[in-house]
């Protein structure tokens, strides 16, 4: 069977023949070496495992007869299961609870109070929402221990985290975490029929991730949230990340049921990845594209040059060997910068569908500047002088985008020199909001160009790290 092959692996389901015991989930990390324990756990097995399992199935596909077939946004070609929509009713009750808070029209430039309103709102009617939304045999399934709760208690903890603080009125990668362990969490209780391969999980990032997104946007322009943990324009995003992994996927190359996930190319028509640049290839775009759609909400909430508001995006459109390289390193930069940041996922709370026990193929690890935030010693010595004006070191002589090449954390140089592996850091004051130094943008020697990537900074021997 494909479903048995490692790159075709899926979030195993949970057996009903046997009793499950739910549990409240609770949070669990509290300071920055937690973070590496939960990079060893069955939580951060389960969640990367359905990533992927999302990831793939946006790849387009060989049929049969010689055929592509791509899946873009509002595809005809994939068709949507009760499940599916169920929670796109779901989505709708919640934006139609906008109109029962409006924005208050004080004076404020971030941070609308109302938002609190609305999420008041949503919180009291969470679980009769669910009840409205989702099968009963998998929202009463009963716990093995009588006096245990419901599956609904666990769900309730992930639906809820997925839409912003309403105390600090901010909204980032960790709620969109939230959501995707949601998600998660229904197909392990089989709240998903269990068909093709990629089928449904095309259904469910088509049908569900993209309407949540766009409810998520928003909610962010209604209530003009902060981005909450945002590393300013060093950045990938403010707010959101699995678009960029979806949508860069939506442009590869197309496999088959039993083709291991490609790391370079892009399909024959994709658009070149400079056009994030371009006004009217992002138009163009992203009303078929989950990376696109994300690009274009940059420009509806952002003004000046793109290279300027949001250079680590920039950089990263430079990259010469395809959408599947973009992929491959989003995948990678998305478990450095969102699974293994403590400012990210200290909120994230484990029960038993996410449980915090550890794997049993996981390697430990020390903790990393991935897994703190706490500031990196500053270089004592003064940098030398370079003519007159200001001596900082994140000054420069001028500001013009780059010219050619990419600077994205995971490229690696083929052929001549083409500059730094990593984003120009001379405009950024020194300290802890540097971009990302992940594990695989170490100047380590790399492979020669044909051989197999190293994994030095895979953190389990999960399927995926092969």
């Amino acid at each position: 069977m494909a479903a048995d092959l490692p790159s075709v692996r899926v979030l195993p389901t949970l057996d009903p023949a046997v009793g499950h015991t739910f549990a409240e989930p609770t949070k669990r990390i509290h300071e920055h070496s937690d973070v590496s324990e939960f990079l060893c756990s069955k939580a951060y097995v389960d969640l990367m495992t359905f990533l992927l399992q999302l990831n793939r199935s946006m790849f387009p596909s060989k049929l049969e007869d010689g055929r592509v077939q791509t899946w873009p946004l509002n595809s005809d070609a994939v068709e949507y299961s009760a499940p599916v929509r169920q929670l796109q009713q779901l989505l709708s009750k919640l934006e139609a609870i906008l109109e029962e808070a409006p924005p208050d029209k004080g004076p404020r430039r971030f941070g609308n109070i109302s938002f609190r309103r609305w999420y008041e709102i949503v919180e009291s009617r969470a679980s009769s929402l669910l009840e409205e939304c989702l099968s009963p045999e998998v929202l009463n399934r009963k716990s093995a221990d009588p006096e245990g709760p419901t599956a609904a208690v666990e769900l309730k903890a992930y639906f809820l985290g997925s839409w912003g603080s309403p105390q600090r009125l901010d909204y980032g990668t960790g709620h969109e975490l939230s959501f995707l362990a949601f998600l998660a969490g229904l197909w392990k209780l089989h709240g998903f029929p269990q068909s093709t391969p990629g089928v449904e999980e095309r259904a469910i990032v088509l049908g569900v991730i993209q309407p949540y997104l766009e409810l998520v946007r928003t909610i962010i322009k209604t209530y003009t949230l902060e981005p909450a943990g945002s590393h300013g324009v060093w950045g990938l995003d403010d707010h959101s990340f699995i678009p960029y992994i979806f949508g860069s996927a939506q442009f590869a190359p197309a496999i088959s049921e039993t083709d291991r996930v490609p790391e370079e190319g892009s399909l024959p028509d994709a658009p070149d990845p400079t056009g994030v640049a371009k006004v009217n290839v992002v138009e163009r775009e992203r009303r078929g594209n989950l990376y696109f759609s994300a690009i274009g909400f940059i420009y509806d909430v952002k003004k000046g040059p793109f290279w300027e508001h949001s250079p680590m995006l920039y950089d990263i459109s430079g990259i010469k060997t395809g959408w599947a390289k973009i992929n491959k390193g989003m995948i990678k930069m998305y478990n450095a910068e969102v699974l293994s940041k403590f400012p990210v996922v200290q909120h994230f709370p484990f029960g038993s569908l996410f449980s915090w026990d550890r794997d049993p193929n996981a390697i430990p690890q020390p903790s990393t500047v991935h897994t703190s935030s706490a500031p990196q010693p500053r270089q004592t010595e003064a940098p030398q002088a370079s003519g007159p004006g200001t001596k900082a070191p994140w000054a420069t002589s001028q500001a013009v985008p780059p010219t050619s090449g990419t600077a994205a954390p995971w490229a690696t140089a083929r052929g001549p020199a083409r500059g730094p592996t990593l984003p120009d850091t001379s405009r950024l004051p020194p300290g802890p909001m540097a971009p990302t130094r992940a594990p695989w943008a170490n100047a380590a020697p790399g492979p020669a160009p044909g051989a197999a990537d190293p994994q030095g900074d895979v953190t389990t021997k999960a399927p995926w790290a092969k």
